[in-house]
């Protein structure tokens, strides 16, 4: 088994096991990262040729922003797991012990703040997306299809698992404003990502 393989194997291992970590919000942002890289991979299928030349410029813009965001991706899984696992000892604080309501507090927030980031950041890589799957190498852009409905997965995902902490929330003004920013977000991506899917669906059927 190779290093690539071998870390997989890992990873997907860990998150089946009863290990608190990792866990949804660290495979959303794993599954996201997959995303963008096929975005990615579009770019490099795309640029060099002739029939895109007019196109060469902003693809290889595109492609720095989706390597950079795909490093930002893999990076939110160790943050995600850093975040949660304060969390999880925080559940086995005694209920009337005096620190327990502020020590559950700040780490309901943290566990919420990196799947929050995948969320926006998925956004970003949606935009991305689009414009691979509409000026993008015509060879490969089922590629970029399969890339918007990872990131759209990726996404739902981030979403249940930044509502189920701040639904613990006692701070309510903080808690709806980050639900209401999820919502918004799903509301204008979910239905982008569906139509880069149908679009390039469309395109080669």
């Amino acid at each position: 088994m190779d290093l690539i393989h071998s870390s997989l194997a890992e990873f997907t291992e860990s998150l089946a096991s009863k290990a608190p970590v990792p866990g949804g919000g660290g495979a959303s942002a794993l599954v996201a990262a997959v995303g963008i890289a096929l975005g990615d991979m579009v770019g490099e299928f795309t640029v060099g040729k002739k029939r895109y030349a007019d196109v060469e410029e902003e693809i290889r813009g595109l492609m720095e922003k989706a390597q950079a965001l795909r490093v930002r991706f893999l990076d939110c899984i160790g943050k995600d797991a850093a975040s949660f696992e304060p969390l999880s000892r925080a559940y086995a604080v005694p209920k009337d012990a005096p620190e327990r309501e502020s020590v559950m507090e700040e780490c309901l927030k943290a566990a919420a703040s990196v799947p929050f980031e995948v969320l926006n950041l998925c956004g970003e890589a949606l935009d991305m997306l689009k414009v691979f799957a509409e000026k993008g190498s015509a060879i490969i852009i089922s590629d970029a299809a399969c890339g918007a409905a990872f990131c759209r997965s990726a996404m739902e995902g981030a979403a249940v698992n930044v509502r189920v902490n701040t639904k613990a929330m006692r701070d309510r003004d903080c808690a709806e404003a980050m639900n209401r920013q999820t919502e918004e977000l799903l509301a204008r991506y979910v239905p982008m990502a569906e139509e880069i899917y149908e679009n390039v669906m469309g395109r080669i059927g």
